[in-house]
């Protein structure tokens, strides 16, 4: 994968092998892009069909999807040789249409209910869910016609991703601009997930949290929030409404539906937390927290401190921080779930499966997983981990290494049991 996706969760996972997906492909210069979706979806093992357009033919060629891994791909409605049922196939064998890039031509075909192209009447012929992401001058796409066009396939169901705001091919500036292929990813993945989270909201905290000690040091750990990210994205995915408070540094691409927050310290973290926690129903408590904050230099910690300041040596103290996951715990309503994590320097995984159980105790979580971040094993920033994860019945697992969008879905579907 390119850099596009190095900070998008569920670009790696086994959740999604042998669904099936129909792409649709059509007509703008942005059609491009939809070969590289092509090839993010196939990365899952995901099975997908296309149809381009005669308007994208002149811009790809069918061979470049198939040689992508797209079986089959249709082109016009009589093509020589071609099943005289295919404009009905991804209706019987697809659990998802995607179109993109959506023309103003096939919205309005789409809106009107044509079907006299191979991919319009193959949409009509499509019961299950179908995603639109427009892509076309500005001016096409504020005219009234096409805005009717989109309100129409909305009240549908249709579910729009985009357009984003910015330069078009043509030079102009505006709305019309092909959404981030992130975004647009999400969705398909969204329309095949289970939505057993429907209607619960769902807390997550992420990422390192970072205490100033004078105007530019600061206390801190190399958490990148890959694992937050992972749950956030997986709670979305399966219906749920995500807010994510995000330590700073996170850097993952979080789908559009969930609401970020970002915080740099961990009493700042505390804070916007407590806040929400109230109107939560479930919460997972990733972040990589600072324990300790240090006390700031006598001049008030605002400026460089000046090693001159100290000659002898430093010493700094440091004071507790809030407890975030102990405390929102202890203060939860009935029904409301709490997911801890426990990041361990440990022998064995053994060891770690006796930790993860001291910490289910002491912070009254109802699921605790804890990870080994010995050098080498798993550790801050990668893309897999191991996992040792106790609940509050007395059910334990040991998880060898796997990535953490597989673990974040499989800590979700424990969380829901429980």
């Amino acid at each position: 994968m390119n850099a596009l996706w190095d900070d998008t969760p569920f670009t790696e996972s086994g959740k999604f092998s042998g669904r099936q997906l129909h792409l649709g492909v059509s007509g703008s210069v942005a059609c491009y892009k939809a070969a590289e979706l092509l090839r993010a979806w196939h990365r899952l093992d995901m099975q997908v069909s296309a149809t381009l357009t005669a308007g994208a033919r002149e811009f790809v060629t069918p061979l470049l999807f198939a040689s992508l891994g797209a079986a089959p791909v249709y082109g016009d409605m009589f093509a020589e040789g071609q099943d005289v049922f295919a404009h009905l196939e991804p209706g019987q064998n697809a659990e998802a249409m995607v179109i993109v890039p959506a023309t103003a031509d096939v919205l309005s075909r789409l809106a009107a209910g044509a079907a006299s192209d191979m991919l319009s009447a193959q949409a009509l012929a499509f019961a299950g869910p179908v995603i639109v992401a427009p892509a076309m001058n500005p001016r096409m796409w504020a005219h009234a016609a096409t805005q009717e066009n989109v309100a129409r396939l909305r009240a549908r169901g249709v579910v729009v991703v985009g357009p984003d705001t910015g330069a078009a091919a043509c030079g102009d500036e505006g709305k019309g601009r092909l959404a981030e292929l992130p975004a647009i990813f999400f969705a398909a993945l969204r329309a095949l997930a289970p939505q057993d989270m429907e209607g619960l909201r769902v807390l997550v905290t992420l990422g390192p949290t970072r205490e100033p000690w004078d105007g530019v040091r600061y206390w801190s750990n190399p958490s990148s929030g890959r694992m937050g990210a992972a749950l956030a994205t997986c709670a979305w995915l399966r219906g749920a409404e995500v807010t994510a408070v995000c330590g700073p540094g996170v850097r993952s691409v979080l789908p559009e539906g969930v609401t970020r927050q970002d915080v740099a310290t961990a009493r700042e973290m505390f804070r916007v937390a407590s806040d929400a926690w109230p109107g939560m129903d479930m919460g997972f408590f990733s972040a990589a927290v600072a324990d300790f904050s240090p006390e700031r230099p006598a001049d008030g910690g605002e400026a460089k401190f000046k090693k001159t300041g100290a000659s002898d040596g430093l010493s700094i103290a440091f004071s507790p921080n809030p407890d975030i996951l102990r405390t929102l715990a202890a203060s939860r309503r009935p029904g409301q779930r709490v997911l801890g994590f426990a990041a361990e320097i440990v022998p064995d995984m053994e060891s770690l499966l006796s930790l993860a159980r001291l910490k289910l105790t002491r912070k009254g979580a109802d699921v605790v997983a804890a990870n080994p971040v010995n050098a080498g094993a798993g550790a801050f920033g990668a893309a897999e981990a191991s996992m040792a994860v106790a609940d509050r019945n007395g059910q334990e697992e040991i998880w060898n290494a796997r990535n953490k969008a597989d673990i974040a879905w499989d800590l979700c579907s424990w969380l829901l049991r429980i």
